[in-house]
């Protein structure tokens, strides 16, 4: 009979799911795969990848994502150096405005992929097919999304519980627990809903509390950051690490789930790596000032901040833009991946002219500031949108209004749409919800709270249980969060977050990871691979075993309050404690069968000695696996 000390490594299985034949069959029936990875991204002429992050979409990891090499800036202005003195290694055109340049004026900026093919790509095999093929629910937006809940007929391919609200906490948040599902019974799907999403009303859990207590540089300004620097040296401790492992710990204990789950949405398509060449004095605020600080708010105030905040301007090479020697990187990546997408519409002049319309943002002792001296004069005219742009004092104006005109354009719309439906719905998104999105975003000017609730109010989201897997970070994160683990104290804790962080960076995710500017990509034929998953079921055990340091957890005879006396009944209620539902006949069979008991068999609380062999399994399943 296996026990608690059993090995962690677990021989091949033919099943994506299970050991011994768990839920076999399963992954046929749902269309998802482990499906070969495209990660073509050659520019024809030269032969060398691009330096654009839509395209190719490392996650900095081998594990589930290919041999990918991830393209980084790493050129970046030393903290203090003089703000208009130039990068004499920084290439441009010199004063060219894109007309009658080298770069034709007619060509679109990119045409081999685009970044909505970039995560089909992913599904370009039998999975793909499979999944596409999928029959949906009939398309209807409902006065709320409670009404949507009840409206909707729900048909899951991995017989998931019908529950609407079981499916409400695995989308919004970073995984179910017996106290939330207890709350939104009590308080209803539309109020829960509406405290999430109006975050300040929602009192912050004391576990966060205690998490923020043991990162020092937490609230610091950059100015405090740079005085600690100063007067610590080498013994400082990186704010940007810190930022990363305290939005594992808000992951796994804030009480503002979908708050932190649009975080991540966000950190997502606005991408700053963390870390990057530079980053160490700026990156978490840009975290405070930029995502957080409007992740509820309008994509046009996030996009306008984040233009002005150090941490973009020195990630894409802004600071080394004059107008005499311009850098196109920012401008680029403004429309390419922030806002229209490669698609949108843009040429290479565009392009061109959005840089020296940039030109001017400028950083200085790590913060932002507008060199009026830098600023490139003359008329622009990006895409649809022209400006005189004659006099420097009010170049900075200038480039906000042109800032705004990507943030609403439709094509930025449609981008922000269809990455929502991707992250909350499906990864075949359907047409119709994602034009229903986009039709919200531009009528409330791009403020994304009525977006969610469009979503929340489909069917389209209501029927789509069983549709999406959660990628490694989110694996990680649920897990702790099923498992009731808390927050130990101190030195400990922070240890233990640290610990949480590397582990992800092997698992290939982690908060703010990804190294270039594209995000990490949110279909799960991305992330999957046989390494992967073991190691997600490994660490799964580990924490039923109570195997990390820096945190204090619940014993896995202690996760039933009230165990059955026999092992079939045991397993039904670890289930509905773990994964919050009764498994169907054969999965509970399944996991019956890695005790060695019959379902009549006498237990006691320990599962005769079986029990986190038994809980992992449940953990290893897709009733934990799929959200």
């Amino acid at each position: 009979m296996p026990t608690d000390s059993e090995p962690t490594s677990a021989p091949p299985v033919p099943s994506r799911w299970g050991r011994r034949g768990l839920v076999t069959g399963v992954i046929a029936a749902a269309g998802l795969a482990v499906a070969a990875c495209s990660k073509d991204d050659d520019d024809p002429k030269s032969g060398k990848t691009t330096a654009s992050g839509s395209d190719s979409d490392s996650s900095g990891s081998s594990a589930g994502q290919g041999d990918q090499v991830a393209v980084t800036p790493t050129e970046s202005q030393t903290a203090g150096t003089s703000p208009t003195g130039g990068d004499a290694t920084t290439k441009s055109l010199d004063k060219s405005t894109g007309g009658g340049s080298e770069r034709p004026s007619g060509r679109q900026a990119r045409t081999v992929r685009t970044y909505r093919e970039r995560d089909e790509s992913y599904l370009g095999s039998k999975a793909g097919d499979q999944l596409r093929g999928r029959p949906s629910v009939p398309s209807k937006v409902y006065s709320g999304p409670a009404a949507a809940a009840t409206g909707t007929k729900v048909s899951s391919p991995l017989v998931f519980a019908a529950d609407p609200v079981l499916h409400l906490l695995r989308r919004t948040t970073f995984g179910v627990t017996p106290e939330l599902v207890a709350e939104v019974r009590e308080t209803g799907i539309d109020a829960w809903l509406s405290k999430q999403l109006q975050p300040q009303s929602v009192s912050e859990s004391g576990d966060v509390s205690t998490a923020e207590g043991v990162f020092s540089t937490h609230g610091k300004s950059i100015k405090q950051l740079r005085e600690d620097k100063e007067r610590l040296g080498d013994q400082r401790p990186h704010a940007d690490q810190e930022n990363v492992r305290l939005t594992i710990a808000r992951q796994i204990w804030s009480k503002r789930q979908l708050f932190e789950v649009m975080v991540d949405f966000w950190n997502d398509l606005f991408h700053v790596a963390n870390p990057f060449d530079g980053s160490e004095m700026v990156r978490a605020s840009f975290d405070a000032d930029v995502i957080r600080k409007h992740a509820l708010g309008s994509y046009e105030d996030m996009f306008l901040a984040g233009n002005r905040h150090p941490a973009l301007l020195r990630y894409l090479n802004q600071d080394q833009s004059r107008k005499d020697r311009v850098n196109e990187n920012l401008a680029r990546e403004n429309m390419e991946l922030y806002s229209v997408g490669v698609d949108g519409g843009y040429t290479e002049v565009d392009v061109r002219q959005a840089a020296l319309l940039q030109t001017g943002r400028l950083i200085k002792d790590d913060e932002f500031f507008y060199d009026d001296n830098a600023h490139h004069l003359g008329p622009i005219t990006v895409m649809g949108f022209s400006h005189p742009n004659s006099e420097a004092t009010s170049g900075l104006d200038a480039s906000d209004e042109y800032l705004s005109y990507l943030a609403l354009h439709p094509s930025t719309a449609d981008r922000v749409a269809r990455q929502l439906c991707l992250h909350f719905v499906s990864d075949t998104p359907p047409d119709t919800l994602v034009a229903r999105l986009k039709k919200s975003y531009l009528d409330n000017r791009s403020s994304i709270v009525p977006v969610l609730l469009t979503l929340f109010s489909s069917s389209e989201f209501w029927g789509s249980v069983g549709l999406k897997v959660r990628r490694p970070m989110e694996y990680v994160a649920a897990t702790y969060r099923t498992l009731g683990v808390k927050p130990g104290s101190g030195t400990d804790l922070r240890d233990g977050l640290a610990g949480v962080h590397n582990r992800m960076r092997e698992l290939g995710q982690y908060p703010m990871g990804q190294p270039s500017p594209n995000g990490y990509p949110r279909v799960f034929t991305a992330w999957a691979s046989a390494g992967t998953m073991i190691e997600e079921w490994n660490e799964a055990r580990s924490l039923v075993a109570g195997g990390r340091k820096g945190f204090t957890f619940v014993k896995p005879e202690e996760l039933v309050d009230e165990p059955p006396a026999t092992a079939g009944e045991f397993v039904d209620a670890l289930s509905v404690r773990l994964v919050g539902q009764k498994l169907p006949a054969k999965d509970r069979s399944a996991v019956l069968s890695v005790s060695g008991l019959s379902a009549d068999a006498t237990v006691d609380a320990t599962f005769n000695g079986a029990v986190t062999a038994v809980a992992r399994a449940i953990l290893a399943s897709p009733y934990h696996s799929f959200k």
